[in-house]
């Protein structure tokens, strides 16, 4: 059954004009945003109506929808047709079509089996210290991956997570999650990623992915590295991914204006 909400017009804070002219819905947008970050709005949960909304924030109809539109093109709310608005779930369909780039080479996608590794909680190293906002030393909970795709060791991720903000991750509730890891950030700790930054690269595969993606060490794969994102652009995970594309291939749908 799908989560309600129960407020009321009378609850929401009438929008004023944006005295340096900036579009009213980006101030009506802003403040739903701050609505689901405070869990004013719980994941998968429905929004009011759009009249109650509008009539809250003492806009149009046509003004809530622009910033409702937007919303709904970023993946943090989902429009279902004759139910209304609801905050939107991270879960696998999300996981694979915004987050996971990796198909085969002749465009078969499909979710990975991910195979945990390892566990551990250890001091945090400069490079995803400086990815995470975290000083160098500080406590980290690190995670390592195998992907599996088609029966094959297709992708190794190592994951570096604040062990503040996730504070009471263990490695058994990460075994015994019940969808992706971005739905247990999500459901279990409040913490929805929406969208992340990505940069990949050439480099040789060092002696623990070489292992993991049973290939010899020194082979040419490909490396991203992301630092997944939640509102306000906060940094909450930070993931190098290798890649062995023998068979496989990053692919990433691109979209702006014509």
């Amino acid at each position: 059954m799908a989560l309600t909400t129960s407020i009321a017009a009378a609850d929401f804070e009438p929008i004023a004009p944006d005295a340096a002219g900036a579009p009213l819905y980006r101030a009506v947008k802003r403040s739903l945003l701050r609505a689901i970050e405070a869990g004013r709005y719980p994941a998968g949960g429905s929004l009011p109506s759009e009249t109650e909304l509008a009539s809250g924030f003492g806009v149009s109809i046509g003004t809530l929808r622009h910033a409702v539109d937007e919303l709904v093109a970023e993946h943090i709310l989902v429009r279902r047709q004759g139910r209304g608005t609801f905050v939107a779930l991270h879960n696998a369909d999300r996981f694979l079509f915004q987050f996971f780039h990796v198909e085969r080479s002749d465009g078969l996608r499909e979710i990975p089996r991910v195979e945990l590794v390892a566990f551990e909680r250890v001091r945090v190293d400069e490079e995803p210290a400086q990815a995470l906002g975290l000083r160098p030393g500080e406590p980290v909970i690190q995670v390592d991956n195998r992907l599996m795709l088609q029966g094959r060791a297709v992708v190794h991720d190592r994951i570096t997570l604040s062990a503040l903000l996730f504070k009471g991750l263990s490695e058994k509730r990460l075994r015994e999650r019940r969808s992706t890891i971005y739905h247990l950030y999500q459901t279990e700790f409040g913490i929805t990623v929406t969208r992340a930054q990505e940069r990949a690269r050439a480099v040789a595969a060092d002696r623990l992915a070489a292992r993991l993606l049973g290939l010899a060490p020194g082979v040419p794969v490909m490396q991203v590295r992301r630092t997944a994102l939640t509102f306000g652009d906060k940094p909450v995970e930070y993931r190098v991914s290798t890649v062995n594309t023998a068979q496989h291939e990053y692919v990433n749908l691109l979209s702006g204006p014509p």
